[in-house]
């Protein structure tokens, strides 16, 4: 067994800690990763609370993993020593259900291995993720990264950035499409990005309006505050799409009134509590209601190819990892543009 370290939670009420562990040997098709920076999603702080439920503790949080390949099992043809490379969301799936043979790995009929929080494919080995200074991954989930992009800030690609290029591809937004972006966080700076690099007419929806010039410069063409009646008036009926990136509770009936006949609002964002909606709001327009997770493997080392044609990264805020139960605290309130960055170095 290999020694690690890292930041863990004990119990869904306690803050992340040091906590030392093991991760297993390097096997034939394995990659040992060297962790240099994890970003930090807030899916991490849903689940080492334990707000979604089935939490196996000790948890060592982080599926947004850059670092640099030290060491390769003996039938490894994808990495060598000293590449860098990154895991994101899952380390392995079944391979062999429809989904994964057709490189839907993250909808695995079988259940595919997250990154942590859950089990390898033995379904009695707990993983562990990267708030910690290494992983040994199989090489088919272990992902190409560029030495052109800012490491740190690529780090939220492998979850922010899929979770929002994904489902924009898979519904081909781009030119000539009106695309809302709800939120303006995390995931809602590389939908964004993503929405204008692919040539959508780009409005963020917020809350906030002190987040109107950055809603701009990230490439937005409009701003428009939903708690105003009189620029929601505006908008009724006016977007091809809007993608969803809230994770708070919210009324998808005020927003699916935004929609054009035939429009789809999709959700990546994820509220811990159900919502009620009212099918008025879906039969009057042949509106949809749709949801997206990540990306497979493939997807997502096509978007990190894409990011590193475009120059896309995150915007981040880097940290100290003895910092992330501040962190958090500062996520909850929205007190970081746009996502947090643990440098690794600081274990």
């Amino acid at each position: 067994m290999i020694p690690a370290k890292g930041y863990a939670a004990q119990t869904a009420k306690s803050d992340l800690t040091l906590w030392k562990f093991q991760r297993r040997e390097v096997g034939e098709k394995d990659v040992q990763i060297e962790i240099l920076y994890c970003g930090v999603c807030h899916s991490d702080l849903h689940q080492v609370r334990d707000e979604w439920g089935g939490a196996i503790f000790p948890m060592v949080p982080g599926h947004e993993i850059v670092g640099k390949v030290i060491k390769i099992g003996k039938d490894v043809t994808k990495y060598k020593e000293g590449d860098l490379a990154a895991v994101g969301c899952m380390v392995d799936s079944c391979r062999t259900c429809d989904n994964c043979k057709k490189n839907l790995e993250q909808y695995c009929l079988n259940g595919c291995s997250w990154s942590y929080n859950a089990y390898e494919q033995d379904k009695k080995t707990p993983t562990y993720g990267g708030y910690s200074n290494t992983i040994v991954t199989n090489e088919d989930f272990v992902l190409r990264i560029s030495d052109k992009l800012n490491l740190a800030a690529t780090a939220p690609l492998l979850c922010a950035g899929i979770t929002t290029y994904s489902p924009l591809r898979y519904w081909k937004v781009g030119k000539g499409h009106k695309l809302g972006v709800l939120g303006l966080g995390g995931l809602g700076h590389t939908a964004v990005k993503f929405g204008a690099a692919f040539g959508a007419e780009v409005t963020v929806l917020s809350t906030s309006q002190n987040k109107k010039d950055d809603a701009f410069k990230l490439g937005a063409q409009k701003f428009v505050v939903t708690t105003d009646n009189e620029q929601t008036k505006g908008i009724t009926g006016y977007f091809d799409f809007i993608i969803d990136t809230v994770s708070a509770k919210h009324d998808y009936n005020t927003y699916l009134a935004f929609l054009k006949t035939n429009g789809v609002h999709i959700c990546v964002g994820a509220p811990p509590t159900p919502s009620e909606i009212s099918a008025f709001t879906l039969i009057g327009g042949r509106k949809s209601l749709a949801g997206s997770l990540i990306g497979g493997i493939a997807e997502t080392q096509e978007m990190l190819d894409y990011c590193a044609e475009k120059n896309i990264v995150s915007e981040i805020e880097l940290i100290d990892i003895k910092d992330i139960n501040n962190a958090y605290e500062r996520m909850l309130k929205s007190d970081v543009k746009y996502r947090f960055v643990i440098d690794i170095s600081t274990l």
